[in-house]
């Protein structure tokens, strides 16, 4: 059966992990940064030495195709080149790479294709610096408002928009070039896993069903400020140990539910944060993920049940943001599992807690994605890893999917 090369994957792997290197195994290349740009440069150089057209659109997605046999809609695959600060090598710039990998197979191993091959490199996906994240899929997918995603500022230079950086970068094209149903007819997406669950059950590739559905609440708490030293404990309004009472509920009652259910207070912070005062005023946030809506139905609930009153203190509480389950389509993601089994890989259907550009694109054409093992499940950071023979697997998964998908669509 047709394999792509372990070799020149690994040398791809390598030879942009030197964009925004750290030097401490790891990159920082935020959207749009120099770091950015000379590793759009490079892929945009290689895919055009495959024979690819390479085109942007107005937010600067780019679009790297190669012709198919019949004047049929694409088939995309790819990720995001853009990282976190000190993140890693595989978050996003695998897919691309991965995808890249495949059109090279197919190009060097005379494969023939109906449809015309595209890989998409998505812009902002990470929104490290340029909030939100998925900025420029879910401008093209109708999911933001793109004047409002070009006044986003720059979180370390108030005044610097994502417009300016997006029209300094050289990227920005025609609009007519956004992916839409008309000129591709499906997206298939390899990513790490950034959990540790295949690594620990020793499978070699995700068979994504989905991406989960969350929500985020931020919770405030407010007591009286006093003097920590002459306060007698029965007169107390203490908004931190309120919050604490109020965490620890939570994850009693939540635990009751479906194990699969995950939960964080990621991000808390004390008024005035003086190791003499009481607490006066305490904030938490509480993230929440599940694929089946009824469970996130029962975390509203739980959430719900929350007196307004704890420990003397005034409780308030309200959505920060939220989203829905997205299902991939059901006949690319059985694509992907029959892949899986044809190169006789050990697999397993799984859900996405973290966001993908894909989840937004489920919604204009039929979508699927594929994981690979993060060892440690380390990710967004500089330990991050998946190794070479794992990311071999997962492109050859995505070199047989897309030709199920060639042969079917």
């Amino acid at each position: 059966m047709v394999s792509c090369s372990l070799e020149r994957l690994e040398e791809k792997i390598k030879a942009f992990s030197k964009f925004g290197d750290t030097g401490r195994g790891g990159v920082t290349r935020y959207s749009l940064s120099k770091e950015a740009i000379d590793a759009r440069n490079e892929f945009k150089r290689r895919m055009e030495a495959l024979g690819a057209t390479v085109v942007t659109d107005d937010m600067a997605n780019m679009y790297a195709t190669v012709t198919g046999t019949e004047n049929l809609p694409a088939i995309m695959s790819g990720s995001h080149l853009d990282s976190v600060k000190q993140g890693g090598n595989y978050d996003g710039v695998l897919g691309v790479l991965a995808a890249m990998e495949v059109v090279e197979t197919m190009v060097k191993e005379n494969i023939p294709h109906r449809h015309p091959i595209t890989v998409v490199v998505w812009t902002n996906e990470e929104g490290a610096r340029f909030e939100p994240a998925m900025m420029s899929s879910g401008v093209i997918c109708g999911k933001f408002e793109k004047e409002a995603m070009l006044a986003s500022e720059a979180k370390d230079a108030p005044g610097y928009t994502f417009g300016e950086a997006l029209e300094k970068s050289g990227f920005v094209g025609d609009i007519a070039n956004r992916m839409s149903p008309e000129k591709y007819s499906a997206l298939v997406e390899l990513h790490i896993e950034q959990g540790p669950v295949l690594e620990r059950e020793g499978l070699d590739i995700g068979v994504v069903e989905g991406v989960c559905g969350m929500i985020n609440y931020e919770f405030t708490f407010r007591g009286q400020a006093g003097h920590a030293g002459t306060t007698p404990m029965k007169y107390r309004k203490d908004a931190l140990y309120a919050a604490v009472r109020t965490i620890q509920y939570l994850h009693d009652r939540l635990d009751t539910l479906d194990g699969r259910l995950v939960y964080t207070t990621g991000k808390i912070s004390a008024h005035p944060n003086i190791h003499t005062i009481i607490p006066e005023e305490v904030r938490f946030t509480l993230d929440a993920r599940h694929q089946d809506p009824e469970v996130i139905r029962q975390v509203l609930e739980i959430i719900g049940s929350i007196p307004p009153e704890v420990e003397k203190c005034e409780v308030t509480y309200k959505e920060a943001w939220s989203r829905k389950t997205v299902r991939f389509t059901p006949e690319l993601v059985d694509f992907v599992e029959k892949s899986a089994e044809d190169y006789g890989y050990t697999h397993m259907r799984m859900f996405s807690g973290p966001g993908h550009d894909a989840q937004y694109v489920a919604d204009v054409i039929p979508t699927a994605m594929i994981f690979v093992p993060s060892v440690g499940g380390h990710s967004h950071c500089e330990l991050e890893y998946t190794p070479v023979e794992n990311c071999l697997k997962g492109a050859n998964v995505l070199l047989k999917t897309l030709l199920y998908i060639d042969q079917r669509y």
